[in-house]
């Protein structure tokens, strides 16, 4: 009888160390974002990833992800088509496969500038002005993000000069851009959601335009991974890739749910997250045209060495896309 005990004992086990074997099988993704109003949504990844163990971890910066990525501590990475170009200029093995929210820039003048919004008439006589004084225009972004590139693009379609007329000040986190503002550090800056919101709410500066007329439109972020990662873990991207196109779907009908998850990452409040995500649109698709006008502006302004259109267009991988959504090629933005 006690054998018989212990082999039904242990016929009961079974299931359970199936179950254990089966999640120690299951692939692993770790997912790296930065805390940008864009970004926060990603959060919600693992709550609509199948069949996956995934991880997401927040850094400060675009700058802070892509040095993730390319170290191989995380395994995807949020950051935007800026930082796409310039790795692939730097001859990283990175893949782009996924959008995510686009838009997200704003330009804010200081309150003491005589210029209201929208007025590129009023801001060239003014540049002009401060230029022939000998105290050329400051004007700031967070170097080498898509505000800095929304910024420049919508400047030279306004036929400002960018390099010659005014003083450019980098300030990298954007979470010091009102103070900068606020203490006459720089009198314009193009920044990021929800931190341009924010300047605007607490009346440290006053909205200009939303810089979106130029070539790069309103393209901001993109997921991108190593060519090892889809060698060896393809199903763990997929899956987080449908998790991305759900979560976008979910935000885009389910605000009070985005503006929540901004307030959770980001520390700030309500009516900030609010007015940020007006400025946002979920977007899966990735834009191959648009991503070769950047490469182009980056390169006319020198962020980058050398032409790699080549590059931009052979690394935009959209066959998880299209088994995410069924949809071909075409229509998620290569074309």
């Amino acid at each position: 009888m006690t054998i018989l005990r212990r082999w039904l004992a242990g016929l009961a086990l079974i299931p359970l160390i199936t179950v254990a074997a089966a999640a120690q099988d299951r692939p692993k993704i770790k997912l790296g974002f930065a805390k940008c109003a864009h970004c926060t949504p990603l959060v919600l990844t693992p709550d609509y990833a199948k069949d996956i163990d995934l991880e997401v971890v927040p850094f400060n910066t675009g700058n802070d992800v892509l040095t993730a990525l390319v170290s191989k501590s995380i395994d995807l990475g949020q950051i935007t088509y800026l930082h796409y170009a310039t790795a692939l200029d730097k001859g990283f093995d990175l893949v782009a496969i996924s959008g995510q929210v686009n838009g997200g820039s704003q330009i804010v003048l200081s309150n003491d500038l005589p210029v209201e919004a929208n007025d590129w008439a009023a801001l060239k006589t003014l540049i002009a002005e401060r230029k022939a004084a000998g105290k050329p225009l400051k004007v700031a972004a967070s170097r080498g993000n898509a505000q800095d590139i929304h910024m420049r693009g919508a400047f030279a379609k306004q036929g400002i000069d960018f390099a010659k007329e005014v003083e450019f000040v980098n300030i990298p986190n954007p979470s010091d851009h009102a103070q900068a503002l606020r203490r006459g550090e720089v009198d314009l800056i193009c920044s990021v959601e929800p931190f341009a919101t924010q300047i605007r709410q607490v009346k440290a500066g006053k909205f200009f335009t939303y810089p979106y007329d130029q070539s790069a439109g309103n393209l901001t972020n993109l997921m991108l991974t190593r060519s090892d990662v889809i060698k060896g873990n393809r199903k763990g991207l997929e899956s987080t890739v449908a998790a991305i196109v759900k979560v976008n779907d979910y935000i885009g009908k389910n605000r009070e749910a985005w503006v929540g998850v901004i307030t959770k990452v980001t520390g700030l409040d309500k009516a900030i997250a609010e007015g940020a995500i007006e400025n946002l649109k979920p977007d899966y698709r990735m834009y191959k045209p648009q991503a070769l006008a950047i490469a182009g502006m980056m390169r006319d302004l020198r962020y980058i060495s050398k032409d790699v259109s080549a590059e931009v267009s052979r690394n935009m991988d959209y066959s998880f896309l299209q088994a995410a959504t069924g949809q071909p090629a075409a229509d998620l933005g290569d074309k």
